[in-house]
This record gives C-alpha cells, structure tokens and sequence, in this order.
C-alpha cells in the first residue's frame, strides 16, 4: 500500500486553480522531492496532506485513509517542519520536546527524550540551552526529534534547506536518508534542484498547479535536472 497518494487533487481560491488534477503515489522509505516556482502549489499540496485546508476535487490520502473528511485521524500519521520551525525561545531544546510530544498524547522520560534529539543529531551540548541560542538547522532537527517522538510515518518538509549552509544541508541530507531507511516516508517542497538530487528518491516539477514531470534521481545528474527544470518552467 502506498503511503501517501494525491488522486486527481484540485484546489481553487477565488477562481483561480492552485492544483489541477494532481496525481501521485508515494511509498513507505521514500523521500519525494517537489520543485516548482513560488505559486506552483508546492504549499498548497502540502496543505491539504496537513488538513489545513479542503481539496475542490479529488482526494489526499495518508496509509488508506482521506484527509478530509478524517484529518483528526490522519494527523497521527504525519509531522510537518516548515520552512521556519516555531519552537519556543525561552524553553530548551528538551523542554520543546517534551511539550509537543505531550501535546501529541506521548510522555516520555529524559532520557527517552534526549535519545530523540540524539538520533536527530543535534550536539549533546544544546539539549539544555534555551531556543532562542539556536541556529535554523539546530531548531530543525528539534523539529525532526518532534517528529520521532510523534512517531510519525509520514514528515511533511517546506523548503527545509532554504538559508541553511553546505554543512547544514549536509547534515540534514543525512538525517533524512538516516530516517527513509528505517521506514520513514519524506514528502519535501523544495527550491533546491542540488539538494533534491542527492536526498530524494524521486522528484517532481510542478508548473502552475500540474505535476509535469516525475524521474527518478537515480535516472538523472544535478546538471539535467536543472536543465530539465528550466525548460519545465
């Protein structure tokens, strides 16, 4: 069974079409990469995964189940990290944990908690510094210990690279491989044709609401991609 799928999504605001007949399946350990231009509807897919919002037609399906009307019972299948994580300054990276794990029904202990933000590879020496100390790719991983801890199968990524430096982006490449080979499936909006070549499994470009094109990274270079994404655009 796939674990994400859009079937034939459409999505309009005041007339306009944000999402025309959006189709595709995603399965378990995936990492799906989704290039597109601002206003493609990279966002807006990602919305409707989340419940945020209701599809016009067609459906956004989460492990079998639609979103919408169910999105209560979806929404233990996914965690979302957006482009800006929002944490809370004052509290530490443990006690950001602990909060959002209690406020997804899950109490853990300390070192339960600690263990989660270990495997999100944030150095040890930051569990106990308050947010505010930290930089986007640490406030990331917080966001991907959030999601251990959610036990999610799904994680729902916006631009998640964006204003990271190489070696950030490196060790978020890791992490999200790290997560895909134990069964995690990576659904990810993304400017970033380099990254989405070396982290993703497969790739998507969208143009004005439409899935236009589908490879596998194993299929193309960064340098095609690119080339393919500007003749797309």
């Amino acid at each position: 069974m796939f674990v994400l799928q859009a079937k034939q999504l459409g999505k309009q605001y005041n007339g306009t079409a944000a999402l025309r007949n959006l189709n595709f399946s995603i399965g378990k350990g995936e990492i799906f990469c989704l290039l597109g231009q601002n206003g493609a509807g990279k966002t807006t897919t990602i919305n409707l995964f989340l419940g945020f919002t209701a599809a016009n037609s067609g459906k956004a399906v989460i492990n079998g189940v639609e979103v919408k009307p169910n999105d209560a019972a979806t929404k233990k299948f996914i965690a979302y990290i957006p482009e800006v994580v929002q944490l809370y300054g004052n509290l530490t990276g443990v006690e950001n944990l602990d909060f959002f794990s209690r406020l997804a029904g899950f109490k853990y202990s300390r070192d339960m908690l600690a263990d989660f933000l270990k495997r999100a590879s944030l150095q040890w020496d930051a569990f106990e510094k308050p947010l505010s100390t930290y930089s986007k790719g640490m406030r990331q991983k917080v966001g991907i210990a959030i999601a251990l801890a959610k036990n999610a199968d799904v994680i729902l990524m916006d631009e998640p690279t964006s204003g990271l430096d190489p070696k950030a982006t490196a060790e978020f490449t890791k992490i999200c491989k790290t997560l895909a080979a134990e069964g995690k499936t990576i659904f990810m909006a993304t400017h970033d044709i380099f990254n989405a070549v070396n982290v993703g499994t497969r790739i998507g470009i969208m143009k004005a609401g439409t899935l236009v094109h589908t490879i596998a990274t194993n299929k193309i270079s960064a340098t095609e991609l690119q080339q393919l994404y500007l003749e797309t655009i």
